[in-house]
C-alpha cells in the first residue's frame, strides 16, 4: 500500500513540473510586451493640422498619438468632397515610430474640404478613432458617406457578442479558479462529488470557448465591421500579430494545461475522499475504546491523511502558478499594462482579479456544497477568507480607482467614473449579503458544535448483544447509539440554518454576476484619466489659422451655455454665448463671447470651443479661436454632416479650475 502512494504522488509531482514550465512560458509571453504608455492613445497632432487651409496638397496626411498604436489597412482614411477615398489604402508608421500614422494622398488633388477619417487600436488593446477636416486652397460644401466615417466604437451587434464573450471569460475564470480553490484549501472531498466536478469543468470549458469567440470577434471589433468577418482567418492572424492576441493565445496553451490539472485534482482527491457520517466526539471510555487504542487511531487517521496532504500541498502550488499564470492574459494587455506605475499596477491588478475569483466561484462551490452536506467548520473556514478576500478587493480596488480616475470630478464626469460608482454599490451589495451569510453560518456552527467525521461503526443492537449474553457489548452499543441519534437531532436542527444560508449564498452569486458585467465594461471604456485629458485637449495640435467662412443673412443660431468653474475669481461664473452662421454643411462663422453675472465681458486664461457629432462618431472637431477684444473669439467651424451636433465650451478661469458646458445643436435639419 505504501509503495502505491508513493508511486501516485510521483505522478502528481510530475505533472506538476510540467504545468510549471507551461506557465513559465505564458507569463513571459504576456508580460514581455508591457510597456508605460498613457492608457487610450489620444490624438495630439496632425499634419495637415484641423481645420487649416493649406495653398497646394499636401503628399501625404500624418497623425502623431500619445501613444504606441496597431494599425490595419483602413486605419487612415482620406474622403474628398464627394466622398470619394483620395488616399492609397496603405497606412504605415513614420520611419517606425509606433506613435505615428502616415498615408499618402493621390496626386492631383482639387481645392475643397477633405475630411480624414482614422482608426487604430491603442497598447492596451483598446480600438479609438476619430475624425478632423482640412481644406486646400479653400473651404468648401462636403457630403461625406457616414458608412466611410471610422470612429472608436465597434458595429452593433459585434460590439454585443464581443462583450458579452469578455464577460462569459471572466465568470468562467472566477467559476474555475475559485471552485478549485475552495476544493483544495476547505472541502478535499469535494472533489469526489458530481456537482463540484460539474462546477470545475463548466468553468474551463466556458473559459475555453469564450476565449475561442472573443479570438475570432477582435478583428471585427477593431475595425468596425460585421459579424461575417468574424471567420475571416487573416484577420484572425492580425490579431495574433496584436498584445491582446498574444495574450489569447498564451490564455488557450494555459487551458491545455489547465485539464491536466483538474483531471490530477480530482483524481487524487477524489479518489482519497472517504465515505463518512457525522457523529459527535465520545470520550474513550463511552465508545467503547480504551485510552491506548483511541490514540493509536488517532495515530492511523493521520498516517492515513498524510497522503493527501502532500497531494493537496502540490496541487495548490500548481493551481496557484496556474491562476496566476491566467489572470496574468488578462492584465498584460488592459488598462493595468498601460500608464503610471505599471510595475505596481500589473500585480495589483493579478491580485484583484485573483481575490475575485476565489469569492466568486467560491460562493457557487458553496452553494453547491450546502446541498451535499458541506461541513459547518468548512462554511466558517470559507467565510474567513473570504473576508480576507474582499479586504485584497477594496485595496487593490481603491488603488485602481485613483489610477484610472485622476481626479473626483472623474467620477460623475466620465463613463469610467459612473460606471465606477455602479459596480463600488455591487460590491457593497455583495458585502451586506455577506454579512448575512454570516449571521446564518453562526447559526450553522451552533447547530453543528460538537460534530466530527469518523468512520460509521458497524450496525448491531444492543438487545442481539444482550440476547448473546454479553451485557458490557450491549451497553457500549447503547451509548453509541445514543450518539448517533443525538448528532442526527443536531443535524435537523441545522437544516432551516443551511437552507438559509443556502438562499443568502445564491443571492450574493447572482449579484456578483452583475459586478462581472460591470467589470467588463470598465474595462471596455477608456479610464476616467484618459478621458479629461482628450476632452482637454487643445484642439489636438492643430495651430493654424482658421479658415474665413461668409455671414449669410437671417441664418445665424445663437446658443447660450452657463457655466461654473468652481473658482472665486470674478471670472468663474458666467454665461458662455456662441453664434453660428450659417448652421449647415461645410464652413460656419462661429463666435465665442463670455460675459459675468452682470453681463460684462470677462478674460479667462484659456477657452476652446469644439463640435461632436455622436450619431455618427465624428469629432470633436476644434475650432481655432482668434481674441477679437475682451471675453470674444471668433473662428470657423468646418462641419461635414448634417445631424445633432454637440456644441461643447470649456472654459478655464485659473490654474486649477475648468468647467466644460455642452449644448445641442441641429445643422442641416
Amino acid at each position: 500500500m505504501t509503495v502505491a502512494r508513493r508511486s501516485g504522488g510521483g505522478r502528481t509531482r510530475r505533472g506538476v513540473g510540467a504545468l510549471l514550465a507551461v506557465l513559465v512560458a505564458a507569463v513571459a509571453l504576456v508580460f514581455g510586451g508591457a510597456s508605460v504608455a498613457s492608457a487610450h492613445a489620444t490624438l495630439e497632432s496632425t499634419d495637415p493640422t484641423q481645420n487649416s487651409v493649406v495653398a497646394t496638397a499636401p503628399a501625404a496626411v500624418t497623425l502623431t498619438f500619445s501613444e504606441g498604436v496597431s494599425l490595419s489597412a483602413d486605419s487612415v482614411r482620406v474622403l474628398d468632397p464627394q466622398g470619394k477615398a483620395v488616399d492609397d489604402g496603405n497606412p504605415g508608421h513614420v520611419d517606425g515610430k509606433a506613435a505615428t500614422a502616415r498615408v499618402a494622398l493621390r496626386q492631383g488633388l482639387g481645392n475643397g474640404t477633405y475630411t480624414v477619417a482614422w482608426r487604430a487600436v491603442s497598447e492596451d488593446s483598446h480600438p479609438v478613432g476619430g475624425a478632423f477636416t482640412f481644406s486646400i486652397g479653400a473651404p468648401s460644401d462636403t457630403s461625406v458617406n457616414a458608412s466611410a466615417v471610422q470612429g472608436g466604437k465597434a458595429e452593433p451587434a459585434v460590439g454585443f457578442a464581443y462583450g458579452l464573450s469578455r464577460t462569459v471569460a471572466y465568470c468562467a475564470f472566477a467559476l474555475l479558479v475559485g471552485a478549485a480553490a475552495f476544493v483544495l484549501a476547505i472541502w478535499p472531498s469535494g472533489a469526489a462529488q458530481r456537482g463540484v466536478q460539474r462546477l470545475l469543468m463548466t468553468g474551463w470549458v466556458a473559459l475555453l470557448l469564450s476565449t475561442v469567440a472573443v479570438l475570432m470577434l477582435r478583428g471585427p471589433y477593431e475595425r468596425g465591421t460585421g459579424l461575417g468577418q468574424a471567420l475571416d482567418l487573416s484577420l484572425v492572424r492580425a490579431t495574433l500579430d496584436e498584445r491582446i492576441g498574444t495574450a489569447l493565445a498564451a490564455r488557450l496553451l494555459l487551458l491545455a494545461a489547465a485539464g491536466v490539472f483538474l483531471s490530477l485534482l480530482v483524481g487524487q482527491l477524489g479518489l482519497q475522499a472517504k465515505p463518512a457520517v457525522p457523529t459527535a466526539p465520545a470520550p474513550a471510555e463511552e465508545s467503547g475504546l480504551d485510552a491506548e487504542e483511541a490514540e493509536l487511531r488517532r495515530l492511523e487517521q493521520r498516517a492515513a491523511e498524510r497522503p493527501q496532504h502532500d497531494t493537496r500541498l502540490g496541487l495548490g502550488l500548481a493551481g496557484l502558478a496556474l491562476a496566476i499564470a491566467l489572470a496574468a492574459t488578462w492584465v498584460g494587455a488592459d488598462h493595468s499594462s498601460v500608464g503610471i506605475q505599471v510595475a505596481l499596477a500589473l500585480p495589483l491588478a493579478a491580485l484583484h482579479l485573483l481575490a475575485m475569483a476565489f469569492w466568486l466561484g467560491g460562493l457557487a462551490t458553496l452553494a453547491v456544497g450546502l446541498r451535499h452536506g458541506l461541513p459547518a467548520a468548512a462554511v466558517s473556514r470559507f467565510s474567513r477568507l473570504a473576508f480576507w478576500a474582499v479586504v485584497v478587493l477594496v485595496v487593490t480596488g481603491v488603488y485602481q480607482s485613483w489610477r484610472g480616475l485622476g481626479s473626483w470630478s472623474a467620477l460623475v464626469d466620465t463613463e469610467y467614473g459612473r460606471l465606477l460608482l455602479i459596480k463600488t454599490g455591487c460590491v457593497a451589495g455583495m458585502v451586506g449579503v455577506a454579512w448575512i451569510s454570516r449571521a446564518w453560518t453562526a447559526r450553522l456552527r451552533v447547530a453543528d458544535e460538537g460534530l466530527t467525521v469518523v468512520p460509521a461503526p458497524q450496525s448491531q443492537e444492543p438487545a442481539a448483544a444482550a440476547e448473546a449474553g454479553d451485557p458490557l457489548r450491549a451497553a457500549q452499543l447503547a451509548r453509541q447509539q445514543a450518539v448517533r441519534e443525538r448528532a442526527r437531532e443536531q443535524v435537523a436542527e441545522g437544516a432551516p440554518a443551511r437552507a438559509g444560508l443556502r438562499r443568502s449564498v445564491l443571492v450574493e452569486t447572482a449579484v456578483a454576476v452583475l459586478v462581472l458585467v460591470v467589470t467588463t465594461m470598465l474595462t471596455n471604456s477608456p479610464p476616467g484619466r484618459v478621458a479629461q485629458a482628450v476632452a482637454a485637449q487643445p484642439g489636438g495640435g492643430a495651430t493654424a489659422p482658421a479658415a474665413g467662412a461668409s455671414v449669410v443673412p437671417g441664418r445665424t443660431q445663437e446658443l447660450k451655455l452657463p457655466y461654473d468653474t468652481g473658482g472665486r475669481t470674478p471670472n468663474a461664473k458666467g454665461t458662455a454665448t456662441v453664434t453660428v452662421n450659417p448652421v449647415g454643411t461645410g464652413p460656419n462663422a462661429v463666435t465665442l463671447k463670455l460675459a459675468d453675472a452682470t453681463g460684462q465681458p470677462v478674460e479667462v486664461p484659456e477657452v476652446q470651443l469644439a463640435f461632436t457629432l455622436p450619431d455618427r462618431d465624428l469629432g470633436p472637431l476644434p475650432v481655432t479661436l482668434k481674441p477679437e477684444g475682451t471675453g470674444s473669439w471668433s473662428g470657423t467651424a468646418q462641419l461635414p454632416l448634417a445631424g445633432v451636433w454637440v456644441v461643447s465650451v470649456t472654459v478655464r478661469s485659473s490654474d486649477i479650475d475648468q468647467v466644460t458646458v455642452t449644448q445641442q445643436l441641429k445643422v442641416g435639419q
